[in-house]
């Protein structure tokens, strides 16, 4: 069974009809020189170096694949200091002093769309590589590693869903943006040679059916046409989404490509968009900022390496400040929550959630078996917690909990407020252990 129905999905109408705000650029911006993909870093500038926007700054390494490090302002780097990542952990972070010029890296030359034209899938995959072009949804995932496939994609499939509770800013941006969302997914059309797209949104959403049925008469022979898919949580998830929209099934443990499919998020697509017309990286995104602990929630485009805490300024400040806060960077299903204000928004934050703490005193499990009948992977979430508990590797292994999204159900449906989720995510730990 999916839930399909979430109270808290009714917040969603009002923020999601507001139009977006751009926040304005902080004096000081502060980039990450590691993430949760990429734990080690080399920094190619020096206290006092002057710096421009998309700039490269350093390098990230991770397991199989290097990330550069742009700057998104123009300023002067000025040192380094600690705050909370979007993983949730504490982290360094380079401080960049604004200069207010926005001057970008003279090395950035926009692609005439005669050269644009000439580009393999080979090109776009280093171009994307070079920008840095990574899952904007919130996967963080490198985009141009989707783009090494040697697959026949018969579809591409954008993901503008946006399913979980809060979230708007993609619903804001394909409203406010659909030239950069068409011409981003013709560009993904000419690298896979693929005459076949889908645009993925919810049923409801009345407004982008009107906006996109309209734009889209102007591309007849565009092979792009709007999706509406269901309505219920988790519609996002690849294999939900690649399901209503194709009535293919892939498999646990297999790719889409393996099916002729390649997907990306509506957020990533116009990123790709930008990298390969401007030869730009990503320095700004659409985010909303929203929850019941702030004054007036909103959608905003912000400069990636904002400071938290000068975005919830531009909110009007908490309600009942005098309430503890719950900080959640991503969805209220999927996303990280955060001890702290003191966090950076990154090119990979979706929302910022601030809520009014309500405790829950956690019970002990009364076998109902709401975690099992919600779970979208099929799982038994309540097995595989009795099976951590007695650090029974061989059975935790046999439950398959890799197969768990972390889709947040089943410790939203638990009736003993118990965090399932955070069980099964140890699980997921121990299963990977020799």
């Amino acid at each position: 069974m999916i839930l399909k129905a979430i109270t808290i999905e009714d917040t969603k109408g009002l923020l999601g009809m507001l139009p977006t705000l751009h926040a304005g650029v902080p004096d000081r911006i502060f980039i990450a020189t590691d993430n949760a993909r990429c734990p080690k870093c080399d920094v190619y500038v020096k206290e006092g170096d002057e710096v421009k926007i998309g700039q490269v700054i350093g390098m990230r390494h991770a397991a199989f694949f290097d990330q550069p490090i742009h700057s998104t302002v123009s300023g002067k780097f000025v040192g380094y200091e600690k705050h909370y990542h979007r993983s949730g952990k504490l982290v360094n972070f380079m401080v960049l002093e604004n200069d207010h010029k926005d001057e970008w890296d003279p090395s950035l030359q926009p692609r005439s769309d005669e050269e644009i034209a000439k580009l393999t899938r080979k090109d776009f995959s280093e171009i994307l590589m070079q920008n840095a072009s990574v899952g904007l949804g919130g996967s963080s995932f490198p985009t141009y590693v989707k783009f090494n496939t040697d697959a026949k994609i018969d579809t591409i499939l954008i993901n503008g869903i946006e399913c979980e509770p809060y979230i708007t800013a993609d619903h804001r941006l394909m409203l406010e943006h659909p030239e950069e969302i068409i011409a981003g997914i013709m560009l993904l059309q000419q690298a896979f040679n693929c005459k076949k797209a889908k645009l993925c949104v919810k049923s409801k959403y009345k407004d982008l059916k009107e906006v996109y049925t309209d734009f889209l008469k102007r591309y007849p022979d565009s092979g792009i046409e709007l999706c509406q898919v269901g309505n219920f949580y988790p519609q996002g998830w690849e294999i939900a989404m690649i399901k209503s929209a194709t009535g293919i099934s892939v498999p646990s443990g297999h790719l889409p490509s393996e099916f002729g499919i390649a997907d990306f998020n509506v957020s990533t697509v116009v990123g790709i968009y930008q990298a390969i017309k401007f030869n730009r990286p990503v320095i700004e995104r659409y985010i909303s900022i929203t929850g019941d602990g702030i004054k007036y929630p909103s959608n905003f485009v912000v400069r990636v390496g904002t400071p938290l805490k000068e975005m919830l300024e531009r909110c009007g400040g908490y309600k009942n400040p005098d309430v503890d806060k719950v900080f959640i960077l991503g969805g209220p299903m999927m996303g990280a929550a955060l001890p702290s204000d003191d966090c950076i928004i990154t090119k990979t934050v979706t929302s910022v959630i601030v809520l009014n703490e309500e405790k829950h005193e956690e019970n002990p499990c009364i076998r109902c078996g709401s975690c099992m009948m919600s779970c979208p992977a099929k799982l038994q979430p309540k097995l595989i917690m009795d099976a951590v508990k007695a650090m029974d590797k061989a059975k935790i292994k046999e439950l398959q909990p890799l197969r768990c999204i972390e889709c947040g159900l089943c410790s939203y449906v638990c009736t003993s407020h118990i965090r399932v989720t955070d069980i099964v995510r140890r699980a997921k730990v121990i299963a990977k252990l020799p």
